[in-house]
C-alpha cells in the first residue's frame, strides 16, 4: 500500500521485532495485554489476551493456543477463535503496525 502518512511513533515503542513472533504460534505481551501471532510467514496478527467468557487475563500459549487460568477456555491466537469453551466469543482483535522488522500496537 501506499498514499497514507502516518505520524512517526503514533504507535508508541515497538513491541517486538518480526523475528520474535514464531510462524504459526505466537507471543504473549502481558504488560500490554495482547497476543502478536504469524498464522503464516510474513502474516501478523494480535489479540487482546483478555478471556471474553469472564475477562480474565490469560498468558498460558502452547502452540497456537492460549488458555485462560480461570475456566480452561482455549483460543486460537492465529485468528481469534474459540477452539474450547464455557467462552463462546473469539478474542477480541487488536491493530498492530508492521515496519521493517519492528512490530508496534497501532
Amino acid at each position: 500500500g501506499g498514499g497514507s502518512s502516518g505520524e512517526a511513533g503514533a504507535g508508541g515503542a515497538a513491541l517486538a521485532k518480526t523475528t520474535d513472533i514464531p510462524e504459526g504460534s505466537g507471543k504473549v505481551f502481558s504488560d500490554e495485554k495482547v497476543v502478536v501471532s504469524q498464522p503464516t510467514a510474513g502474516d501478523y496478527k494480535a489479540f487482546s489476551t483478555i478471556c471474553t467468557h469472564q475477562k480474565c487475563p490469560m498468558t498460558d500459549l502452547q502452540g497456537d493456543t492460549i488458555t485462560c487460568a480461570c475456566h480452561k477456555s482455549q483460543f486460537s491466537v492465529l485468528d481469534g477463535s474459540v477452539k474450547k469453551g464455557p467462552a463462546t466469543e473469539p478474542l477480541e482483535a487488536k491493530q498492530i503496525s508492521v515496519a521493517g522488522d519492528s512490530i508496534t500496537l497501532a
